[in-house]
């Protein structure tokens, strides 16, 4: 009998094929494949454009291309960066020092980059004092948090809506930390919003109860032992960040978007004067320091500002998936964020 033919080669699980990526001119792209890398999987990397750091060519990195890391999430700030994780920490150098988080929000890139060892210290800062204490909270005794928020999540049972609005007046007064959490955790789309007298105004999502006290305290004692005796948390203006800083660190600044704030509807605790930040940009341009800056992108035709290309800085366009806001208007619309990296930066990547 004649032997049987081999049979032939099978092709690799769909999932496992190695996706081919149109790679716009005057960018360079390395694949790094980590030892024991932490999310599993090698990333792109990009690298500094080669003939102009202002130049016209946008990389557009979807989400559905980069794996999401798993990182503990105690605060449910609306605009979190964790979905932008992945490309994030490709941008932070392997010598960074200090990160710098001058617009703490959720802390999603301080969390990743502590899980990822992508730097050695770090430093939350926000103008919300209240927000700041939440992080303090979070970094010297998480569980005296939780068993403040447990009290006041586990009171809303007989009446949660009266219970809201009441936690609300009461925060508006004192503005206790574990008040603020209740609050951002309740409210719709955990987006905090104030009016113009600085009061919290946001309603409730009366479809849900917030955050269970018992998966908070499981997060905040997550993040704990992440950030534990290398963060600390501050309150103060993202120009201070700027200014205490040293070549060997990274500030990474997420603002309130421009296209919203300042406006008769300010919306957040603080908005951003758009000349004083490009200032306060050039300045640390100017000192060579390391940054990276999400702003302002598009959502479907809309677009809601940028940076001024004076500035010099590396753009690139991230996309965030479909909008939510257009989604329930309809619509089926993507928002791209973009994220402008300093000359310093693209030097030490390389």
């Amino acid at each position: 009998a004649l032997p049987q033919a081999a049979p032939p080669p099978q092709a690799p699980p769909r999932h496992h094929r190695r996706r081919r990526r149109w790679l716009p001119p005057g960018l360079a792209w390395t694949i790094r494949a980590a030892e024991g890398d932490r999310w599993g999987t090698s990333l792109p990397r990009v690298r500094a454009p080669c003939h102009n750091p202002a130049s016209r060519h946008i990389l557009r990195i979807t989400d559905s291309e980069l794996p999401i890391p798993s990182i503990p999430q105690p605060v449910p700030y609306q605009g979190s960066k964790r979905r932008q994780l992945p490309v994030l920490l490709r941008h932070l150098p392997a010598d960074t020092a200090t990160l710098y988080e001058p617009f703490a929000g959720s802390a999603a890139l301080t969390l990743g980059a502590a899980a990822a060892g992508a730097a050695r210290a770090f430093v939350l800062g926000d103008s919300l004092a209240p927000l700041t204490k939440i992080w303090a909270a979070i970094l010297d005794d998480p569980d005296g948090l939780a068993d403040a928020y447990a009290a006041i999540w586990a009171a809303q049972a007989g009446d949660p809506r009266g219970h809201f609005d009441a936690v609300r007046a009461q925060f508006n007064r004192e503005q206790t930390p574990e008040a603020l959490l209740y609050l951002i955790a309740r409210c719709v789309k955990n987006a905090v919003r104030f009016n113009a007298a600085g009061g919290f105004n946001q309603s409730p999502d009366n479809r849900r109860r917030g955050m269970r006290p018992e998966v908070f305290r499981a997060r905040a004692r997550a993040a704990h032992r992440l950030l534990a005796g290398r963060a600390r948390a501050v309150c103060a203006d993202y120009s201070e960040s700027l200014r205490a800083a040293g070549p060997q660190d990274v500030i990474y600044m997420d603002p309130p978007y421009i296209g919203v704030s300042g406006t008769h509807n300010p919306r957040y605790h603080q908005g951003i004067d758009l000349a004083r930040f490009v200032e306060e940009l050039a300045a640390a341009d100017a000192r060579g320091l390391s940054f990276l800056v999400s702003f302002d992108g598009r959502c479907g035709d809309r677009v809601y500002g940028a940076l001024p290309p004076s500035l010099g800085l590396a753009r690139l366009e991230v996309s965030n998936g479909r909008s939510a806001q257009a989604t329930l208007s309809g619509r089926a619309e993507e928002t791209v964020e973009s994220l402008y990296l300093s000359p310093a930066l693209l030097g030490r990547l390389g």
